[in-house]
């Protein structure tokens, strides 16, 4: 069965959450333009701009993408996007280099093939391959998000750095909102539970640092959390944080 497509929540009047199977991203839209946040795998353009549509707005009104962080499920619409429209696209200092493919943070083919004898595993590795999961692709354009660039994107968007799963991570306040990336998800198609956890350590650069950003979220004050994968989770951060804590 292929995966479902992506459904549209609003969270507050300038925040959308797109969640599919496979990975989620942010619509944030209000006076300045539309804001991307994150951006699915390749293979889901498709998803992408109907839930742009779904909220009256196509690929020529988004002003600009930012991403949590350059791996290919999160930035691989951005690919098209920064190509084909010109689109801006920002990530953390940190995180540039990765962007531009100067060098690559994430689990290797071995990694990923040692768990493959499980269901999920095998079941995720066959969908992610249909969505583009193997795209070589970079973002040559890719700047470093500052704060007057911030000041100037919809929603105005707050840099939280979150580094672990890659070097740069980094999360984003917006209305309150804790856009979390892959700093602190609710779910994946290869785990087995539902709530507040860190993604599988194969999947993460730094497993300390991962740690340490959730410690560096359970202080902010919200109470909304939009995860890179999983569905949206209400209750205090500082919670959530904890859950997730091995």
């Amino acid at each position: 069965m292929a995966p479902a497509p992506a459904t549209l929540e609003q969270v507050t009047d300038r925040v959308h959450f797109a969640k599919t199977d496979l990975v989620n991203w942010t619509v944030v839209a209000d006076d300045n333009g539309v804001l991307l946040i994150d951006s699915g795998f390749p293979g889901q353009r498709a998803e992408v701009l109907a839930s742009l549509r779904d909220l009256g707005y196509n690929a020529a009104d988004v002003s600009a993408i930012l991403l949590t962080h350059a791996h290919i499920d999160h930035f691989g619409s951005a690919l098209w996007f920064a190509d084909q429209c010109g689109t801006p696209v920002y990530c953390h200092a940190d995180e540039v280099g990765h962007a531009k493919r100067e060098y690559l943070e994430q689990a290797s083919p071995l990694d990923v093939t040692l768990h493959a004898w499980q269901p999920r595993w095998l079941k995720w590795s066959m969908d992610i391959s249909r969505k583009g999961a193997f795209t070589r692709g970079r973002i040559s354009s890719a700047q470093a998000l500052t704060e007057s660039v911030a000041a100037q994107l919809p929603g105005q968007p707050m840099a939280i750095p979150t580094p672990g799963h890659t070097g740069g991570h980094c999360s984003y306040l917006v209305d309150g909102v804790l856009i979390s990336g892959d700093a602190l998800v609710t779910g994946h198609p290869v785990s087995t539970r539902r709530g507040p956890q860190l993604l599988h350590r194969v999947f993460n650069h730094n497993e300390t640092d991962c740690v340490r950003s959730l410690a560096a979220l359970a202080m902010l004050d919200t109470d909304v959390l939009v995860p890179g994968h999983g569905d949206l989770w209400r209750g205090p951060i500082r919670y959530l944080a904890e859950q997730a804590t091995p």
